[in-house]
């Protein structure tokens, strides 16, 4: 075997790329990072996700012990409730989330997808390259592989890890016959800034706790209110001397755009749609169209709608991937979303991304020791 240290390409500076990013560069092992956004605060991420106990193993695993902190510290309160409720604000069912908000790790956490990016992003400045869109890869018989990107450079390396989403181009060179298949049902999703008019919208239980409406018509809507330790004014008194000071000094927070919001999800068949909301650029006409599809729905959901941001609009369009048979392995692999894309639910997709990160991690921390102790000089004793 070689003896020259093992070299780390990653495609995508998502979840699961930063996370295996920082579980190597904390064990020493040579990785970089290429993301297609122009910069780190580029690109529509989406809002909130949820982190679970598994997750946060996996974060502790890889994350310096400081920036894990900071991690837990930037995440928003935890949901008190459950509920079900109709279309008029009706409650069909609620039950209170057990409290384990004060356990670090096994706990659910709300994040907000952005924020998350940012903590994700600190300490790796000097690793993760921006403006790279990735095109095609090529392996190479002395076993490297070499990642070409559209602006004409390239990077080589010992492994290529495509962490690039639903999407992978990474994934359609190496896996072609890997399908996603549509589910049929497109989301459309907005928010706005918690105030103190915005706030009296939400009933207490809806404000603090996570909310499915389920209307006629096949349509439905989740609810969730996300509010940080901090605001447009800095740290927040009172919430802690450890956090205040962790969120205070933490360079990622000049980065974050989050601040105390309501975010929302409408969702329907995509049959059931006036026009296909995929085709949909502009923010204003997406928000038109739920407001003319929620009719009759409660006046404050409406008015929940009415008052979101154009500019926070966008749109999913929820696949899933379809199952194929074990592949043979090579110096080419991908993490997350790039392999197994699922629809929506608790952030399972977020928290399976950091779970291969960790995993692939560790098994690049052994393989960098294999390779190290073959290299060692054999030696032998001598008779005198």
């Amino acid at each position: 075997m070689t003896n020259k240290p093992l070299n780390v390409i990653i495609i995508g500076a998502g979840t699961g790329g930063l996370c295996l990013a920082h579980g190597l560069k904390k064990a020493g092992i040579s990785v970089a990072v290429y993301e297609r956004d122009r910069t780190r605060t580029g690109g529509l991420q989406g809002y909130r996700v949820g982190i679970s106990p598994d997750g946060s193993r996996a974060l502790r695993k890889c994350l310096p012990p400081e920036l894990f902190d900071v991690f837990v510290a930037t995440c928003a309160r935890a949901p008190k409730y459950f509920n079900m409720l109709t279309e008029q604000f009706s409650e069909v069912l609620s039950f209170e989330i057990a409290d384990n908000d004060s356990d670090p790790v096994n706990s659910e956490k709300s994040v907000s997808r952005m924020t998350l990016r940012q903590v994700l992003l600190t300490g790796l400045e000097d690793i993760v390259h921006f403006d790279k869109k990735f095109t095609r890869y090529e392996q190479h018989p002395d076993g490297k592989v070499t990642a070409y990107f559209e602006d004409g450079t390239s990077a080589t390396g010992d492994l290529l890890v495509g962490a690039d989403g639903t999407n992978s181009p990474v994934r359609k060179q190496y896996l072609p016959h890997a399908a996603l298949e549509n589910s049929g049902l497109i989301s459309i999703g907005g928010k706005l800034p918690i105030t103190e008019e915005t706030k009296k919208l939400l009933p207490p239980k809806v404000f603090h706790g996570i909310s499915m409406v389920m209307a006629p018509k096949a349509y439905s809507m989740i609810i969730h209110a996300m509010e940080f330790k901090w605001d447009r004014n800095g740290v927040k008194s009172g919430i802690g001397g450890n956090d205040a000071e962790l969120i205070a000094r933490w360079p990622g927070l000049l980065y974050d755009n989050t601040r105390d919001y309501i975010m929302w999800g409408f969702s329907t068949s995509h049959r059931l749609y006036p026009a296909n909301p995929l085709q949909i650029k502009d923010g204003e006409a997406l928000k038109q169209m739920v407001l003319n599809m929620t009719k009759g729905w409660h006046p404050h959901l409406r008015a929940m709608v009415a008052e979101s941001d154009p500019s926070t609009m966008f749109t999913v369009n929820i696949r899933t991937s379809v199952p194929i048979e074990p592949w043979q392995t090579s110096n080419v692999t991908l993490i997350g979303d790039a392999i197994h894309t699922m629809t929506p639910g608790r952030g399972v997709g977020a928290n399976t991304a950091l779970r291969d990160a960790e995993l692939l991690c560790r098994r690049l921390i052994e393989a960098a020791a294999e390779r190290s102790r073959s290299s060692q000089p054999c030696t032998s004793m001598r008779r005198r």
